[in-house]
């Protein structure tokens, strides 16, 4: 069936429909509403859908479509629920389970009849996370049911009149009803507050006297100071004291009114770090630009003990032999820091006694590679992109070169460019089912790097990789495992992705045949480095990707920045990664 998707954005939802209904046989393509009615009514037009699919819409289709053809939209709420802070409300009211609906397009917002609906729990995670992961899920499965639906032909969708649906409305969720009473509000509340909120539309908050956002939001045990203190900095996040505790926030966005030339999101402490210090905090010291001054930067250990309730990014945790590197970063984007602290604690778990290491494990995004956001606010991002990628890279290749374990790469959640080649260096590629992976750069105008001209030929071959980095579309984690990207599913859900990877490894580490299989492994390097070194890979990508970096009339610049501002670019298909919604 040919199936047009509209959406307001090419986000995590939009590619996870549009890999599986391909899946499934169905030619599928995409236009984006935020280019306009006309851009919608031209490819309605053009491709004369069967069916017209809106996998995630914040503006209404236009009334001549829907009119002349079936439209289906995806409302992330039970049957019965409207509004356009669904997911908010359900996460700020702490509901236990949530559902979502596909109904079909009409005047009336949201109260079209039900084709298909489905339920899924709530955790307590943020609500990009619960989106991508719990809600996608169950929308994947409703549209998929919904599109087998309309292709028989026989089914009739519910009204929402019918006995046992309630409607209810729920208004836009503003920013009054997100304040943070810091000098009352516990942390428990805090976080859910932060939560509800992420990654848009933020917090609204005060820090030094500026307006910003705030993005995310964890738990401290131990750190305590006046309510709304600011008391440290970790890795780039900031800790901010509570009425009975204190939270850690990652990143924060300034306002655009607020005249910062980077009014977007990154980690807290750079932001924080071209504030005014506050008063009596001394003369600036040098090297301050990543964080303030004036506050501490407390580390956690890498190895964290279990009794500890506090945000830390990367950790490590060993079982018999195996060993355990997790870590999880805003949006999956990696910075140059993030990519170095990563790289230092791979060779601290290269000095452990295991057989086998898991690299990933963590639920939502496994990597996307270069921090797009973090270039875009550097005072040089041409060479904050070339220390990037050559940090991504040092990254990758440590990973190419342990021969003496094998290495799991374990995916929760979506992967894009490098962040795909760095589980690619592993030995085996775990995926939890319905995952989006994107191993491609060309959507951001990159040749890439990463060693994905020898990764990933050697996995998929050659002509399907040029198929791969040319089309540049996302892959389900079916897909991949086709072809050869991926070589484990773990079907089960983001929460239970931990506990059954641990339970699979266990196996693997038992496995008698393990020492043969590390063997083979340094066998097998050694040849393919005889054959052509890493080194000879590495320089004739990044030829290629220096050439673009400095080129200030190459299109990457202009890609970039339309991507980290949210400006329209003119492309379908925007790089995959970001935020949620």
């Amino acid at each position: 069936m040919d199936i047009l998707l509209v959406a307001s954005a090419f986000n995590s939802l939009t590619q996870r429909v549009f890999a599986e209904l391909s899946d499934e046989g169905h030619h599928v393509d995409v236009v984006l509403a935020s280019h306009g009615p006309d851009a919608v009514r031209a490819a309605v037009r053009e491709g004369c859908p069967e069916l017209i699919v809106a996998p995630m819409l914040k503006s209404a289709l236009p009334e001549d479509v829907w009119r002349e053809h079936t439209c289906l939209i995806v409302h992330p709420g039970p049957p019965g629920d409207r509004g356009p802070s669904s997911l908010d409300w359900a996460i700020a009211e702490e509901a236990s389970e949530w559902g979502v609906t596909v109904l079909q397009a009409e005047a009336a917002m949201d109260a079209g009849d039900v084709w298909a609906d489905g339920s899924f729990p709530v955790p307590p995670a943020g609500k990009s996370d619960v989106y991508r992961n719990e809600a996608a899920d169950a929308a994947t499965a409703a549209v998929l049911l919904a599109v087998r639906r309309y292709a028989d032909g026989s089914y009739k969708p519910r009204p929402q009149s019918e006995p046992g649906i309630d409607v209810v409305w729920r208004d836009y969720f503003r920013q009054e009803q997100r304040r943070i009473d810091w000098e009352n509000d516990s942390t428990a509340t805090v976080l859910r507050k932060l939560r509800a909120a992420d990654s848009q539309p933020g917090v609204r908050d005060e820090i030094c006297g500026r307006e910003v956002f705030l993005h995310g939001g964890h738990p401290e045990d131990r750190l305590r100071g006046e309510p709304g203190e600011l008391l440290a900095t970790r890795a780039g996040a900031l800790c901010r004291a509570t009425r009975d505790g204190a939270v850690w926030i990652p990143e924060l966005r300034p306002r655009k009114s607020s005249g910062d030339p980077a009014p977007f999101r990154r980690p807290a402490a750079s932001v924080l770090a071209g504030f005014p210090a506050p008063p009596g905090s001394g003369p600036g010291m040098p090297g301050s630009n990543d964080r303030p001054y004036w506050l501490p930067e407390i580390a956690a250990p890498l190895e964290l003990p279990p009794d500890r309730t506090t945000w830390t990014d990367i950790r490590y945790r060993q079982s018999g032999r195996i060993g355990f590197l997790t870590f999880s970063f805003p949006g999956g984007a990696m910075s140059t820091t993030h990519c170095r602290r990563l790289l230092a604690a791979w060779r601290y778990a290269l000095t452990r006694p295991t057989s086998v290491l898991v690299l990933g494990g963590a639920r939502d995004f496994f990597s996307n590679g270069i921090h797009l956001n973090v270039i875009e606010a550097a005072s040089d991002p041409a060479g904050e992109s070339w220390s990037n990628l050559n940090a991504m890279n040092d990254l990758v290749e440590a990973v190419l070169r342990t021969t003496d374990r094998l290495v799991v790469a374990a995916l929760g959640g979506n992967a894009a460019a490098g962040g795909v080649m760095l589980a690619l260096a592993a030995d085996e590629v775990w995926c939890r089912t319905g995952s989006v992976l994107n191993p491609h750069y060309r959507n951001m105008g990159l040749h890439g790097s990463e060693y994905w001209t020898y990764s990933l030929p050697r996995r998929v071959g050659a002509e399907t990789a040029e198929r791969l980095t040319a089309e540049a579309l996302p892959v389900s984690s079916t897909a991949a495992e086709r072809i050869g990207l991926v070589d484990r599913l773990v079907p089960v859900g983001a929460q239970d992705f931990a506990a059954e990877v641990e339970r699979l490894v266990a196996d693997l580490a038992d496995d008698p045949d393990l020492p043969r299989r590390i063997t083979a492994k340094a066998t097998a390097r050694h040849a393919d480095e005889l054959q052509r070194p890493l080194a000879e890979y590495r320089r004739a990508e990044l030829a290629r990707m220096r050439a673009v970096f400095f080129d200030p009339e190459a299109p990457y610049h202009a890609l970039r920045s339309a991507f980290v501002r949210k400006l329209p670019n003119g492309s379908a298909r925007p790089l995959a990664t970001g935020d949620a919604r």
